[in-house]
């Protein structure tokens, strides 16, 4: 399974923080990202995007059908993100389009098998592949990366 993880990209300050959207700057983050994801992911990715507004105007730029799942909301808990993506057991690739510090504390999770706060920067991805569902030692971090890293 892969689980790859999509912080939302930068969005406007205010109230209420489910309606936040996306800045100039955000629509830009999430364009490069999703042309950089969009020949990567598998065509039948499963793709879980938060109910916030900021999140889902990311994931628009991948011009993919995608679910609004509650669990992967903001303040979300990172076991139910896991949960809500059936890892590590599910067949194939999720796409989780989500918040700090949330993601942070999953991919942490993850990684040292503990939920710590760890950055997560506006508009990153995280993608996981666990090649073995019952084996631990089989988790690797295939890439990351920024949208700093795609912007010219």
């Amino acid at each position: 399974m892969e689980l790859i993880l999509w912080r939302h990209a930068d969005a406007e300050d205010g109230e209420p923080d489910r309606l936040r959207e996306l800045t100039p700057l955000g629509h830009k983050q999430a364009a490069h990202l999703a042309d950089w994801l969009n020949v990567r992911l598998p065509e039948h990715c499963r793709i879980l995007v938060s109910p916030a507004t900021r999140t889902q105007q990311t994931a628009d730029k991948l011009e993919r059908d995608y679910d609004v799942v509650e669990q992967v909301g903001p303040g979300a808990d990172p076991h139910a993100v896991l949960h809500a993506a059936h890892w590590p057991h599910a067949q194939g690739a999720v796409l989780v389009v989500g918040h700090q510090p949330t993601l942070g504390r999953l991919a942490s999770k993850l990684l040292f098998g503990r939920a710590h706060d760890i950055d997560f920067p506006r508009g990153a991805v995280w993608w996981f592949e666990q090649r073995d569902p019952h084996d631990d030692y089989t988790l690797c971090l295939k890439a990351v990366m920024t949208p700093d890293m795609t912007l010219k």
